[in-house]
C-alpha cells in the first residue's frame, strides 16, 4: 500500500469510517479505493499541494468510480469551502504568524510600489492628472507581487518564479518602451488589455504551473471571483474611510486632498488586492457560499437584460451604436455573462443531473450569443464603410473570441441539458478557452502599436 504523510491519517480514518457504513455490493472494496486514495495524496503532495488540497483533489479522483467516496467528497468540499482553518492547536501559531507577517509585507510592499515612481521624478499628487506612465503600469504595480505572494504561500520554485519573471518583465517592456502619441488609441487599448494578459500570469503562480490540470483552472477560476468580490467589499469601506478623512480634516480647516488622493487611495487599493488575496486563501469568511449565490441572483437578472434588449431592437429596429466607449461597455457585459456562466459552473456538481438553473444559463448564453453576432455585424459594416482602426479592430477581435466561446458554450449546454453529453464537457470547454482571452491582450499590447503607428 502505498505510504502517506502523518497529516492525512485523521482524514483517512475520517473517510473509511463514512464508506465502511455505506459500502454496496456495485461498488469498489474499501480497501482498494484506499489503495487508489493514498496513491493519489502521494502525487499530489510531491506536486506541492497543501493537505486539504490534495485530499479533495484525490476524492474527487477515487470518487469518479466510488459512490461513497463520492458522497463523502461532496460533504468534505462543503465544509473545507465554507470555514475557515479552524484548528485551535499551539503547534500552528507560529505558521499563521508568519502567514499574516508575509501578507502585511507583500501588501506594503504593493502600496509603496505605487509610489516608487516618484523617486524618478514621476509625481502622483491631487494636483495633476496622473500621467500616462502610472495608467500603462497600474496592473504592474500589483501583480507581480500578487503572483510572489501565491508562489511564497504555496512553497517558492525557483523555476516558475524565473517564467513569472520573465512574463511581467515582457509586460513591463510593453508598457512603457512604445512612444504614444499624444491621445492614442494604441496606448488606450495597451492600458486596458496588459491586466488581462498579466492575469494569466497569476493563474500561473496560483495554480504552481500546473495550468493544464482542469481542477487546478477550477480553482483559479473560484479564486478570481472571489478575489473580486472581497476586492469590492474592500474598496466600499476604503470609499467610507476617505470621506471620513475629509470631512474630519475640513472641518479643522485643513487640507487633507495631498493625503486621501496621493497616498490613501492609490497605496490602498495595491495593497487590498494583496489582503483580498490572503481573504480567499484562508476563508476567512462566507464568501465561498455568498459568491455562488450572486451568481443564481444575477443569471436571472442578465438573462432579463439581455431578451428586453433584444427585444427593444428588434421593435424600433436601431443599430447597435459602434462608437468606442459603447463596444467597450458591450464587450465587458459579454464578458460578465461568460463570466457568470463559468464561475457557474465552478459552483455546481458535474454529477448533478440537469435542472432548471441549467436551463436558464444556456437560456443567458443564447441570448448573449446573439447579442453578440448582432455587434459583431455592426462591427464589421463599420470596417467596410470606413476602414480599419485599432479600436475597430481590438472590438472585432475581442468578439469574434466572445463568439466562438459563447457558440462553443451554447452548443455544450444544449447537449447537457438533454442529457447527450455530460457537465464536464461543457466545463472542460470553458477551462481550456481561457487562455485565449489573455492571448489576444497580449497580441494588442505588443502588436497593435506598432501596426498602427502608435495612434
Amino acid at each position: 500500500m502505498t505510504t502517506t504523510a502523518a497529516p492525512f491519517e485523521a482524514q483517512i480514518a475520517e473517510w473509511r469510517a463514512y464508506v465502511s457504513t455505506r459500502h454496496t455490493a456495485g461498488s469498489p472494496q474499501p480497501a482498494a479505493s484506499e489503495a487508489q486514495l493514498r496513491a493519489h495524496l502521494a502525487a499530489l503532495s510531491a506536486a506541492g499541494l497543501s493537505a486539504d488540497e490534495a485530499f479533495l483533489i484525490a476524492l474527487k479522483r477515487v470518487g469518479s468510480s466510488d459512490a461513497p467516496t463520492h458522497d463523502f467528497a461532496g460533504t468534505h468540499a462543503a465544509q473545507l469551502w465554507q470555514q475557515p482553518p479552524s484548528d485551535p492547536g499551539a503547534a500552528l501559531a507560529p505558521t499563521r504568524a508568519k502567514e499574516l507577517r508575509g501578507v502585511l509585507a507583500f501588501a506594503t510592499a504593493a502600496a509603496l510600489a505605487v509610489k516608487a515612481p516618484v523617486l524618478f521624478g514621476i509625481p502622483l499628487s491631487p494636483d495633476a492628472d496622473p500621467p500616462l506612465f502610472y495608467l500603462r503600469n497600474a496592473s504592474l504595480f500589483v501583480f507581480p507581487l500578487l503572483a510572489a505572494y501565491l508562489m511564497w504561500h504555496r512553497a517558492p520554485n525557483a523555476r516558475k518564479a524565473l517564467t513569472l519573471t520573465l512574463a511581467f518583465a515582457a509586460g513591463g517592456y510593453f508598457a512603457n518602451a512604445y512612444l504614444f502619441a499624444d491621445s492614442s488609441h494604441t496606448a488606450l487599448l495597451a492600458i486596458l488589455h496588459l491586466p488581462i494578459a498579466l492575469w494569466l500570469a497569476v493563474g500561473f503562480a496560483h495554480v504552481r504551473g500546473a495550468w493544464f490540470a482542469n481542477s487546478a483552472r477550477m480553482q483559479f477560476v473560484r479564486f478570481s471571483g472571489e478575489l473580486a468580490i472581497y476586492c469590492v467589499l474592500i474598496a466600499l469601506g476604503g470609499i467610507v474611510l476617505a470621506g471620513f478623512t475629509s470631512i474630519m480634516f475640513t472641518a479643522i480647516n485643513t487640507n487633507s486632498a495631498w493625503f486621501v488622493a496621493g497616498w490613501l487611495i492609490p497605496c490602498g487599493a495595491a495593497g487590498t488586492v494583496i489582503i483580498a488575496a490572503w481573504l480567499v486563501e484562508s476563508k476567512q469568511s462566507v464568501i465561498g457560499n455568498l459568491a455562488p449565490m450572486l451568481t443564481r441572483l444575477f443569471t436571472p437578472l442578465f438573462t432579463i437584460l439581455l431578451l428586453v434588449f433584444l427585444a427593444t431592437m428588434l421593435w424600433t429596429g436601431s443599430p447597435i451604436n459602434v462608437e468606442r466607449e459603447l463596444l467597450i461597455s458591450l464587450d465587458l457585459m459579454l464578458a460578465v455573462v461568460v463570466g457568470l456562466v463559468l464561475y457557474a459552473a465552478s459552483a455546481r456538481s458535474p454529477q448533478a443531473a440537469p435542472g432548471f438553473f441549467d436551463g436558464l444559463q444556456l437560456l443567458l448564453v443564447a441570448s448573449a450569443l446573439a447579442v453578440d453576432g448582432i455587434a459583431l455585424w455592426a462591427i464589421l459594416a463599420r470596417i467596410s464603410g470606413f476602414g480599419f482602426t485599432p479600436n475597430r479592430v481590438a472590438a472585432l477581435g475581442e468578439n469574434l473570441i466572445l463568439l466562438v466561446n459563447l457558440a462553443g458554450s451554447a452548443g455544450l449546454y444544449w447537449r447537457f441539458v438533454f442529457r447527450r453529453a455530460p457537465f464536464a464537457t461543457l466545463e472542460h470547454w470553458q477551462l481550456a478557452y481561457l487562455p485565449v482571452y489573455s492571448a489576444w491582450a497580449a497580441v494588442v499590447v505588443a502588436v497593435f502599436p506598432p501596426l498602427f503607428g502608435y495612434q
